[in-house]
């Protein structure tokens, strides 16, 4: 076996006053996260930019014990290495470490003491100016019998920080929160969602059910709505026509689905006399903050249309564009996947994917780049696309994943969910108002950002069309 992979330890007898052994790293804003995530040190100094500015060092800092580590793992795998006890440590800190500093960990036997075989190590960090950050001394008990061991391999980490959705929420709450009818929560999810939201400060609810139940309900939940409007009504359905009347109305700008089954919701919705249709096809979309991918991920359409024809999916690429340039993204890339990168006719998903390209082409789909139809590799991997020599302003590098059908993006979005710890944020696009679905399977924060994407897409549209009701005013 190759020196490189295995770890070898130096003896008692090996060891002689003046060997040396040093490990160089450059610290990572992961380092910083991994570091907060083991120990729990979730000190702002570390984490928080915004506080660190105004801190003695004006930037976010390593943890000390960071650089500490390294000194531990000279002493557990080089010197002494595999068989050594470690016995003390004294340490100083002198400087701070940032991200970008590259840190030289060394240490130096200063004594042996034969009896206990104990040495004794000088030990600093230095970092890539040449200053001490770290200096002191530690104390070792050195093994006696020689180890060679395999190295065993180092897990692959990937950071979660769910900063996406933490942002999402920051531009909810700088503004008025949003009216929204809630219909029929009568469980204690239900409830518990509603709270969480009205908590944050981005929704002012009107529950609308039957009184009974929903008190019962935010009992169960541990929930206080003494200070939320309520409307009664007999059941789940007559909740649906209520709450959408009070959206027409300009009551409320904000529809948000209780406890009563989607399509219950949704058929008062969609309703032709009554309902809040628009000129455009209702679709939902996920905003998702997918572990390792470097940009927010819109998937639609997961939840609504069934296997949507060409002008369904024209409507649904219409709906996600407005919806990622609401959460910033000022040119998209919309993927529209298939199964090929190349069009067959005898795949009406790759024939409607270009079509809706060429649609692009002529200005009938407008605010984004769009290409297709893609596999999904080569439409989120840029190594995918390399090694198939794709050229595409998309591949590679999509904001936004559009399915051939529903079974198809539930079955994505779930993917990317519970095996991909995903974040999933859901929105129900095209109709009046913004349509908040929510599952008792979101976790709060998900919940919550589904609320968030809600209340930035009524702002929007408020700004598009002055006067729209349904913002809390402040005063």
């Amino acid at each position: 076996m190759a020196a490189a992979n295995l770890i070898e330890n130096r003896t008692f007898d090996e060891i002689a006053v003046g060997d040396t052994a040093s490990l160089t790293r450059t610290l990572t804003a992961d380092d910083i996260q991994l570091f907060a995530a083991v120990s729990g040190d979730v000190n702002p100094a570390h984490l928080d930019p915004v506080y660190a500015e105004t801190d003695m060092f004006h930037r976010v800092i390593a943890h000390g014990m960071w650089g500490a580590g390294l000194i531990s793992a000279i002493l557990g795998t080089e010197l002494p290495g595999p068989g050594a006890i470690y016995l003390g440590q004294s340490l100083r800190f002198t400087r701070p470490v940032g991200v970008g500093d590259t840190i030289t960990a060394c240490v130096t036997v200063a004594q042996k003491r034969a009896e206990h075989h104990v040495i004794v190590l000088d030990c600093t960090c230095v970092n890539q100016k040449g200053e001490t950050v770290i200096s002191g001394q530690a104390e070792v008990k050195a093994p006696t019998e020689k180890v060679s061991r395999p190295r065993m391999p180092l897990p692959d980490v990937r950071i979660a920080s769910h900063d996406r959705f933490r942002q999402l929420m920051a531009r909810a709450k700088d503004g008025s929160a949003c009216v929204t009818a809630v219909v029929h929560p009568c469980s204690a999810d239900a409830m518990r969602a509603v709270a969480e939201a009205a908590d944050a400060g981005i929704v002012v609810p009107i529950l609308i059910g039957p009184a009974a139940r929903m008190t019962n309900a935010a009992k169960d939940a541990g929930v206080d709505i003494a200070a939320f409007r309520v409307i009664d009504v007999p059941h789940s359905h007559a909740a649906a026509a209520e709450a959408v009347a009070r959206v027409r109305a300009g009551e409320a700008a904000l529809l948000m689905k209780g406890s009563l089954h989607t399509d219950e919701l949704m058929g008062a919705v969609v309703s032709s006399d009554t309902g809040l249709r628009t000129e455009r096809r209702i679709s939902h979309a996920y905003v998702m903050d997918v572990p390792g991918y470097p940009r927010p991920l819109i998937i639609t359409d997961a939840a609504i249309n069934i296997e949507p024809t060409l002008e369904d999916k024209a409507d649904i690429a219409r709906n996600a564009i407005d919806l990622a340039h609401v959460i910033g993204i000022e040119q998209p890339r919309v993927a529209i996947l298939a199964a090929v990168e190349t069009v067959n006719p005898k795949m009406r998903t790759t024939l409607d994917a270009a079509a809706l390209c060429k649609m692009a082409d002529r200005g009938q789909i407008e605010g984004a780049l769009l290409d297709g139809p893609l596999a999904l590799d080569n439409a989120i991997s840029e190594a995918a696309v390399r090694e198939k020599s794709i050229v595409s302003p998309v591949a590679g590098q999509a904001d936004i994943l559009l399915v051939p059908g529903l079974e198809a993006g539930n079955m994505l979005a779930k993917q990317l969910t519970f095996l991909g710890g995903a974040d999933a944020a859901g929105v129900v696009l095209g109709a009046r108002a913004p349509i908040i679905l929510t599952s008792r399977a979101d976790s709060v924060r998900t919940r919550l950002a589904s609320c968030a994407l809600a209340v930035l897409l009524a702002r929007a549209a408020t700004k598009a069309a002055p006067g729209v009701a349904g913002q809390r005013r402040d005063g």
